[in-house]
């Protein structure tokens, strides 16, 4: 089966699912593209060229994976569902530069795959990622330390979430630490009739570009997010309040008063409304 082959039709697909004997499965949240600009948009704004090595994960049957083998150096297609495999297998066989691999993402040692199938080029990930591994997937590639740049379709409410400002309503920690690695933005949004099944909410596909120096050390990096996660925890409380329900053990609530007065923060401020900046700035009185 030709790599050129366009399967990415709702007819297409259906056949090819058909002939397989394949059936969606809701757990793994698997929802296929049918669109067929929609990969090749979602390829063409990540940035990814010929230098580049691409990590994609959930592949499905191939829509993304199709485009980025056009555009980049070499593709490692990572798939959880082992009943697609040989669809992925007999789409790609012809195409040099991808690789179909099965695993999990959150489980695989993906370092050494990514180092012994894209030598002398640079590390990127594009991907349409299972709606329920989002936040655990994206947390797994940035803390890897592997990649210039990350490219995902999400649901739209996380890509908010990612991009969200200061005292949103989508602003929370895992804002906090998406920015405190990466530079995101959003590019643009799917509509649910670009998949089937089709799903009940609307995407977006987000580009976070990695920074290439992080502020704090490792061993402060600990301390920063213990103080995030304390003023997200508790979000009605104000953020000394909130502190001090996770460091009330070794200070005074007085003392982490004085600490945040110290920081030119309101001491009544809630840790909603501090940006990444404000956080690294108090967390280096609390190391």
């Amino acid at each position: 089966m030709d790599n050129n082959t366009n399967h990415d039709s709702v007819g297409s697909l259906r056949e090819l699912l058909k002939a397989h004997g394949f059936r969606f499965s809701k757990s793994m949240g698997q929802n296929f593209l049918i669109d067929v600009n929609i990969p090749e948009k979602i390829a063409r704004q990540s940035g990814i060229d010929k230098s580049c090595g691409v990590l994609e994960v959930g592949p499905g049957v191939g829509a993304l994976t199709h485009e980025l083998s056009k555009v980049a150096g070499f593709v490692m297609a990572l798939e959880l569902d082992k009943r697609l495999i040989p669809i992925l297998k007999s789409r790609f066989v012809t195409c040099e530069n991808v690789s179909i691999i099965q695993g999990d993402i959150l489980k695989l040692e993906i370092k050494k795959y990514i180092e012994d199938m894209m030598p002398g080029l640079s590390h990127h990930v594009c991907a349409n990622l299972p709606y329920n591994i989002t936040t655990p997937a994206i947390t797994v590639l940035i803390e890897s330390g592997l990649f210039e740049s990350i490219t995902v379709m999400v649901q739209k409410e996380v890509a908010l979430r990612i991009c969200a400002k200061p005292g949103s309503p989508e602003y929370g920690a895992f804002t906090v630490f998406a920015n405190y690695y990466t530079m995101p933005e959003i590019l643009f949004d799917v509509s649910p009739t670009c998949f089937t099944p089709r799903p009940k909410v609307t995407s977006a596909v987000v580009r976070m570009s990695v920074k290439k120096e992080c502020a704090l050390s490792a061993e402060d990096e600990k301390t920063f997010f213990k103080v995030v996660r304390a003023a997200f925890g508790q979000r009605r409380k104000t953020l000394v309040n909130a502190l001090y329900a996770v460091f009330g053990e070794s200070l005074s609530k007085d003392e982490i008063s004085k600490i945040v007065a110290g920081c030119n923060l309101d001491i009544n401020v809630r840790g909603e409304v501090l940006g990444v900046d404000e956080f690294i700035n108090l967390s280096s009185y609390f190391r």
